[in-house]
């Protein structure tokens, strides 16, 4: 996601990562703090537990210039309001849920949704003709959306290279 917002918006140099301190996943997303030096960028981890921290985060405490919105129910719910208060402090901004991008955030690269379903189908089918979940293999998501909104580009002064455009799954003008 990083590689995708300095992309989009190269000079972001300092990008907070909003985090559910309530969510098991937090940990390790923000584990890869240490790959965020190949793209000359410092993350900084933006905790938020209601939308009173996530109005008072943005700008912030910790002083930002990009936004990365990890897959989580809590940002996900909250999605509008980030994207509006990330539109008035001019802050380029990836989430992981395509929903943001069409609601008006600047660009979303995550899970394809619809696919999980599909397989998770495909495993209640199997369940149902007698095999034992136990003996099931785990899977991990195989199919990724990239989504760019250009109007929020726009409003940015963001210039969205051809070859992201290329690579979009979805492209919202």
């Amino acid at each position: 996601m990083l590689q995708l917002l300095k992309e989009i918006a190269p000079r972001v140099a300092r990008v907070g990562v909003l985090l559910n301190p309530n969510s098991s996943s937090a940990p390790r997303i923000f584990g890869s703090a240490a790959a965020a030096q190949q793209f000359a960028a410092e993350l900084v981890a933006v905790p938020v537990r209601d939308a009173a921290e996530v109005e008072a985060a943005l700008p912030g405490r910790e002083p930002v210039d990009g936004l990365i919105v990890p897959p989580d129910p809590f940002l996900n719910t909250h999605r509008k309001l980030i994207s509006e208060l990330a539109a008035r402090y001019r802050l380029p901004t990836i989430y992981a849920l395509r929903a943001a991008a069409v609601d008006g955030g600047l660009i979303s690269y995550g899970v394809y949704i619809p696919d999980l379903f599909r397989r998770a189908a495909t495993y209640a089918n199997r369940i149902i003709r007698g095999e034992k979940p136990a003996d099931l293999p785990v899977q991990q998501p195989i199919k990724f959306e990239l989504v760019i909104n250009l109007k929020s580009a726009k409003a940015l002064g963001l210039t969205v290279p051809l070859a992201m455009l290329v690579a979009a799954d979805e492209v919202i003008e």
